[in-house]
C-alpha cells in the first residue's frame, strides 16, 4: 500500500488510481479515504488521476498524539501533493475535508491548485459566536467529545442517523452504508477523533476563502443536519471571488444515493469546464 512521510515523520496512507489531470480528495470526520471509493473509480474511469488520503490519525495513516489540527492537516496535504508533484490540481473536500482543502489551497496551493470543490463543508466556521450567531453552540461539540470518550463505537453508530438523514421520512440509506461509516470511524485513533472535533468546529476559514483566486464549487445539501447550510455554504459563497453554489434539495450530510450521483455529475462538469 502506498504511503508518504510528512516533514514531521508521519506516515500518510493514500489511494491513487488512473492517469490524467489530478484530483485529490479529503474525507470528513471520522472517516478515511474509503469514503471516496465510488468517486475514485468514477474519476479514474473518466480519465483523471484520482487520489485520496487518510488524514493523520484516521484510517491507515499513523496515529499521532500531535498535529491533530487544521494547519497540520493542510501541511500534510501539501507534503502529499509535493511528493507526488501534482500540478493543475483540483482539490475536493467533504465536511472536515472541505476545511482542509480550503486551507491547503489558500496557504500552500499557489502554482499547483487550479480548482477547489467543497461538499457539506465546515467553512467559514461552525461554532456559534457573537460574530457567527447562526453557528452551532459549543455545547454540541462538547457533547460530541464526550460521546467519543465514553463509547465511540456506539456514538458512531448513533451518529449515522443524522449524518445520512436516516431519521427523515422515506430515507433510502441502507444498513450497510451505516455500518461502513462505523467501520471507517473505528479505524480512527481516539486522540485524533477527539482532537479533530476542535479542528473542524472552531477553525475560522474566512480569510482562506477570501484568499482563493481559482474557481470554487461549493456544494451542499439543504437538509444537512451536521453542517447546516445557512451557516456554511450560504456564508462561504459570499467570501470567495470565483464561486459557484450548488444546492441539493433534501440532501443530507453524507454523500450517498441520488445526492452522490448528482454531485459526481456536477463535479465532472466542473472539472471539464
Amino acid at each position: 500500500m502506498p504511503y508518504i512521510t510528512t516533514q514531521d515523520g508521519t506516515e500518510i496512507f493514500y489511494q491513487d488510481y488512473g492517469t490524467g489531470r489530478p484530483v485529490v480528495m479529503s474525507h470528513g470526520w471520522p472517516l478515511s479515504s474509503d469514503a471516496w471509493s465510488y468517486e475514485l473509480k468514477v474519476l479514474a474511469d473518466h480519465g483523471y488521476r484520482a487520489i485520496a488520503h487518510d488524514r493523520r490519525g484516521h484510517g491507515r495513516s499513523a496515529r499521532t498524539h500531535h498535529g491533530n489540527d487544521m494547519n497540520t492537516y493542510a501541511a500534510d496535504l501539501a507534503d502529499l501533493v509535493e511528493i507526488l508533484d501534482l500540478r493543475d490540481l483540483t482539490v475536493v473536500g467533504h465536511s472536515t475535508g472541505g476545511g482542509e482543502v480550503v486551507r491547503y489551497a489558500a496557504r500552500h496551493g499557489a502554482g499547483r491548485v487550479s480548482k477547489v470543490v467543497t461538499a457539506g463543508a465546515v467553512p467559514p466556521v461552525m461554532v456559534r459566536s457573537d460574530t457567527n450567531p447562526q453557528g452551532t453552540p459549543i455545547e454540541v461539540f462538547d457533547g460530541i467529545r464526550a460521546g467519543v470518550l465514553a463509547d465511540r463505537s456506539q456514538f458512531f453508530q448513533d451518529l449515522t442517523e443524522t449524518f445520512f438523514g436516516a431519521n427523515r421520512p422515506g430515507a433510502a440509506i441502507s444498513q450497510g452504508q451505516r455500518d461502513d461509516f462505523w467501520r471507517q470511524g473505528m479505524l480512527a485513533g481516539l486522540q485524533a477523533a477527539y482532537d479533530c472535533v476542535k479542528a473542524f468546529s472552531e477553525t475560522d476559514f474566512s480569510d482562506d476563502l477570501r484568499a482563493l483566486d481559482v474557481p470554487v464549487l461549493i456544494a451542499h445539501g439543504d437538509d444537512d443536519q451536521i453542517v447546516p447550510i445557512e451557516a456554511a455554504a450560504h456564508r462561504a459563497i459570499d467570501l470567495v471571488r470565483l464561486g459557484t453554489l450548488k444546492v441539493y434539495p433534501g440532501a443530507p450530510h453524507g454523500v450517498v444515493g441520488d445526492y452522490q450521483k448528482a454531485l459526481v455529475a456536477d463535479l465532472l462538469e466542473f472539472l471539464e469546464a
